[in-house]
């Protein structure tokens, strides 16, 4: 006689980039292995993988994780670890004041959302009529750009210009469109070291104020009795 399968417990929420409904359910023993030896590895790739691959077990229904952005796929992730292992996180926050005293900080899962900065946009006017609308990275985009294998001779600069190519989506007028999926990489890169610094600034900018996992927290240290603010961003600031 088989053993019984025992019926998971199914959530919703709403992604942050589109406001699209999706089901999830907790990660399960076989998920959470996964994930406890990549944070035992303390490897950002190991992590990012990890996360990526617990995601795709257990959203519900069609939903490409591969094309998510990552603010997305960071907020997913929280609230699935919420529902599996439990409604806080509990990590070490270093005092700046001091620079050396830590803390033990134990979070709500429920207080840490997507930040949206009120002056973002995708569409940006490059003069001329020429507007630039450019895509959010996604985890896989993210992955392949800061941890697949390297030349020794790659630099910050290079990859930094890599997601700005891989984040293109469009250039358009009123009048015409070129698409960034029809173009080389070699294409997109040219085209971007064309710009003036003026209009790569508004690349920069984009950047600078994509929605991002935001928590802060005001923490007193015991040492010096003054307080200090600690600013969270992204997932791996809530796994140290």
């Amino acid at each position: 006689m088989p053993l019984p399968k025992i019926t998971t417990s199914q959530y919703e929420l709403v992604l942050p980039s589109s406001g699209k409904k999706i089901k999830y359910r907790p990660f399960l023993v076989r998920e959470e292995k996964i994930l406890i030896l990549a944070l035992e590895s303390e490897d950002t790739n190991q992590i990012s993988i990890a996360v990526k691959q617990v995601l795709k077990e257990c959203v519900i229904g069609r939903v490409k994780i591969e094309d998510l952005p990552s603010f997305d796929i960071e907020y997913l992730f929280l609230n699935i670890r919420g529902k599996s292992v439990g409604e806080s996180i509990d990590i070490v926050v270093t005092c700046g004041d001091d620079g050396e005293t830590k803390i033990n900080v134990s979070i709500p899962i429920d207080k840490i959302q997507v930040e949206k900065h009120p002056d973002h946009n995708q569409d940006l006017e490059l003069g001329q009529g020429y507007i630039l609308r450019m895509k959010y990275p996604t985890m896989g985009q993210f992955i392949d750009t800061n941890f697949s294998v390297r030349s020794v001779d790659d630099s910050e600069v290079e990859r930094s210009f890599d997601i700005i190519c891989s984040c293109i989506e469009q250039v358009y007028t009123n009048d015409d469109a070129w698409v960034a999926s029809e173009c080389s990489k070699k294409e997109l890169r040219d085209w971007v070291e064309s710009l003036t610094s003026e209009q790569f600034k508004k690349i920069e900018r984009f950047f600078e104020t994509m929605p991002k996992l935001r928590h802060e927290i005001k923490v007193m240290n015991p040492n010096t009795k003054k307080e200090n603010t600690v600013v969270l961003e992204g997932l791996s600031s809530f796994f140290v």
